[in-house]
């Protein structure tokens, strides 16, 4: 029988830095996922993991910063309950704004604790239940002609969706679209990613360029700070537009649906600080009409796990950026979890989140307990 009050004890922190082959956005390359992950544990026999990757071009923090924050928010969790996850959070909120990456691994811990006291997977733990979850896959910038080939690599893999990183020049973005069209055809999708890269003029330049090739949606032309040139930029472009580094919590998407700012929404852990915050961004977007997009930063199969049962209880999530392990990691730390089929996400029913660090890849990690 699930108990009503948990005791957390301790939590161990490790620096789970994963190589991987370099991979290169508008903002920056990176060669290995600066990630952390944790263990919650209690007095109820079991423990919550959680894990987070810090991507500081974008979002600010960075391993190093992430290593120090948990330290200081594992000492306010000591002795407290972990099944109230308001309160628990609200402790991370009190003692410090943002940070929202590594906030999002102590949520996860959370949830996976809570699921697992309830002795449910964590997607039933939500109210979800399963569905197909088919992924799309990223092509890094490159040249037209390396990304070209890239794409039809993916094609031959079984691909269906393309996500294409753009964002470094207008002009030559545009070339490297027709490049990878003229060589997938026209059976493949394809959704492309500025990063912020581009100028409100590179934009509408670019935008309306790409209509021809069929483009499904263009997330984050712009640096935030011209949200305020976001709905003029939706009057000019053909081509539908998503909001991604504009939105971290329900605030930031609320205004930005209020003032007609975009089409569609990309929720991440790692930017909203934990599934609690996502589902608000999920719950009110679904409201106004406004479909999201499941996207990610460098995870393992953990954060994985966690993102495809918050999926499942999350109908309004309609397109899927669940590439993150697919992309170049050198090796899998993680041991469960979800599993590929292709470009298809599954997982078992296991209690909780259902994923775990590999004890070897541990060994390796360097940790701290408090």
């Amino acid at each position: 029988m699930p108990v009503p009050f948990i005791n957390i004890t301790e939590i161990d922190i490790y620096r789970f830095s994963i190589p991987m082959e370099p991979f290169t956005i508008a903002t920056g390359t990176m060669d290995y996922a600066q990630n952390i992950f944790i263990r919650v544990h209690t007095n109820a026999g079991f423990y919550g993991v959680g894990e987070c990757s810090a991507f500081p071009a974008i979002v600010g923090e960075t391993q190093d910063t992430c290593l120090i924050m948990a330290r200081e928010f594992a000492k306010l969790w000591k002795d407290k309950d972990a099944l109230d996850i308001p309160a628990r959070l609200q402790d991370l909120h009190n003692f410090t704004a943002r940070n929202t990456t590594i906030k999002s691994a102590f949520d996860m811990a959370l949830y996976d604790i809570a699921a697992k006291n309830a002795d449910l997977p964590l997607y039933r733990f939500l109210g979800g239940e399963k569905r197909e979850v088919e992924s799309d896959i990223t092509i890094g910038i490159a040249t037209p002609e390396v990304m070209a080939g890239k794409a039809l690599i993916f094609k031959d893999s079984g691909a269906k969706i393309l996500k294409v990183k753009l964002g470094k020049n207008a002009v030559e973005d545009v070339k490297r679209i027709k490049q990878i069209r003229e060589a997938v055809g026209n059976e493949l999708k394809i959704r492309i990613d500025a990063n912020q890269g581009w100028s409100f003029d590179d934009s509408v330049f670019a935008l309306q360029a790409l209509d021809k090739y069929d483009v499904e949606f263009c997330e984050q032309p712009m640096r935030t700070w011209y949200d305020d040139r976001l709905p003029e930029l939706l009057r000019l472009s053909p081509v539908k537009i998503m909001a991604d580094e504009s939105v971290y919590n329900h605030h930031d998407a609320r205004k930005l649906i209020n003032s007609g700012s975009c089409h569609y929404i990309n929720i991440k852990l790692a930017k909203s600080g934990g599934i609690y915050e996502a589902r608000q961004i999920h719950d009110l977007a679904a409201s106004k009409g406004i479909a999201c997009m499941m996207g990610g930063m460098l995870e393992s199969r953990i954060a994985l796990s966690a993102k495809l049962h918050f999926v499942y209880a999350s109908p309004n999530i309609q397109f899927y950026d669940m590439d993150t392990c697919l992309l170049g990691h050198l090796e899998d730390p993680c041991v469960g979890g979800v599993t590929y089929n292709g470009y298809k996400l599954n997982i078992d029913d296991t209690p909780g989140i259902g994923a775990d660090a590999d004890e070897e890849f541990l060994k390796g990690c360097e940790k701290f307990t408090v």
